[in-house]
């Protein structure tokens, strides 16, 4: 009977174990929002622009959003560790969080002067609840409803000032590709502790204009110079030029601007712009843009997280291409690069233009183009082109894990910009 028993009870334990390990390996994803949820950012430390913040160990953290049901309602907020590849790490909550999460968002104002109706909401980290969190690392947000259903989900990720990155922007040495694709090289410096078998304790991300989505995480030092790990690849860590984003502004929204064609009000705010061309076959033209993001913004209001209002943003695209049963999309941060059937551009046959209609709250958006292939496989420059002058912005990310240790310690940040491009 006892022994009995301790095999029941040693099956429990490996069952439980064995739970958890395969629960530990599944990596998550992100939650994009219902329709009713829109301009979510996440800024981190001082950052003006919104995206997947990466922003220093102690800097706050700030969430916001929009419900444009304008009904109050309440939401609450859960945060999340996990290792360098999103599947989670092992430690518990009161090893990462000081405070606690689980709780409601109570900093809320409704719209002001406002024809679209919206509640925002903001939630800042740290607070009398979460008052911050404890080691680096990646991190996931996730928002719920009162029915405890998850309305989305964030990341983002805190580092500590330990590494130092270089980062050097290279023109591909494939000569089918020297003019369409940017090589990112980087050192990463730190001390001899950090160094140890850095193949397999040192990872790394890098990431283009704040897609985390394109990101590559597949790199091991090529070789150690001193204190230094030297990463001198070239098609391994390339990416496609593309071109400088597309823009709209409308922070005066009554008016047409040099690109917005013409403004009517009905219910709400309605933006017509001028129709866009196919650029691949162009001449590169610099033309400045904020690498894909977005800036709320209202001239006539005094804040405009409440002040600013919402239009419908009508898009539309001149494209003769054989687009092989591909899908036109809209692309950028204004919804996280996220694609589905709201960023599907559909073709009128009579104008014989591609078009969509979006909801964007009032300021200044960057966009562009992509085509989408019938496999999913995203062709970022099939209508935009591809580059090798493109302003483009390159972030990484060093990660470490001792040997032993239980997460993938986020230690250094380095950012490098394309218009320092050389052979």
């Amino acid at each position: 009977m006892l022994q009995n028993l301790k095999q029941a009870l040693l099956f429990l334990v490996a069952f439980n174990s064995s739970m958890f390990f395969a629960f530990s390996q599944d990596k998550v994803t992100e939650v994009n929002p219902p329709e009713y949820i829109k301009t979510i950012q996440l800024f981190g430390g001082d950052s003006e622009f919104s995206g997947t913040p990466i922003f220093k160990l102690g800097e706050p953290l700030t969430v916001r959003f929009d419900d444009i049901n304008g009904d109050e309602a309440n939401y609450y907020y859960k945060i999340s560790h996990y290792n360098f590849d999103w599947t989670h790490s092992t430690l518990y909550k009161n090893e990462y969080l000081n405070g606690f999460d689980d709780v409601r968002i109570v900093n809320y104002e409704n719209s002001f002067n406002t024809l679209q109706l919206y509640s925002h909401y903001t939630l800042k980290i740290p607070n009398e609840d979460t008052r911050g969190l404890n080691v680096s690392g990646n991190y996931m947000i996730e928002i719920y409803d009162d029915d405890n259903e998850i309305v989305f989900s964030r990341r983002f990720i805190i580092y500590e000032n330990i590494a130092t990155v270089k980062v050097y922007t290279k023109r591909s040495r494939d000569l089918k590709h020297i003019n369409t694709k940017q090589s990112v090289q980087f050192e990463i410096s730190s001390p001899n502790t950090i160094l140890k078998n850095p193949k397999r304790t040192v990872k790394t991300l890098l990431i283009q204009n704040n897609n985390i989505n394109t990101a590559i995480t597949n790199l091991i030092p090529q070789f150690t110079i001193a204190n230094n790990l030297v990463y001198k690849y070239d098609k391994e860590s390339s990416f496609w030029g593309g071109n400088e984003f597309l823009f709209f502004d409308n922070k005066e929204i009554r008016s047409s601007t040099a690109n917005i064609r013409s403004t009517d009000v009905q219910e709400i705010y309605h933006n017509y712009l001028y129709t866009d061309i196919v650029r691949a076959n162009k001449n590169y033209t610099y033309n400045p843009d904020i690498n894909g993001n977005f800036v709320v913004r209202n001239l006539r209001a005094e804040n405009s997280n409440t002040g600013a209002d919402y239009a419908w943003v009508y898009f539309s695209l001149q494209c003769y291409e054989n687009l092989n049963d591909g899908e036109i999309h809209l692309y950028g941060n204004f919804n996280n690069y996220n694609i589905d059937n709201s960023t599907k551009l559909l073709y009128d046959k009579e104008k014989a233009i591609y078009y969509i209609k979006r909801l964007f709250k009032q300021g200044f958006s960057n966009y562009k183009y992509i085509l989408v292939k019938p496999d999913g496989t995203i062709d970022p420059g099939f209508i935009s082109g591809n580059f090798d002058e493109t302003e483009n912005e390159y972030t990484i990310v060093t990660y470490y894990r001792a040997p032993g240790a239980r997460y993938d310690r986020a230690i250094g940040k380095g950012v490098g910009n394309s218009r320092n491009i050389t052979n």
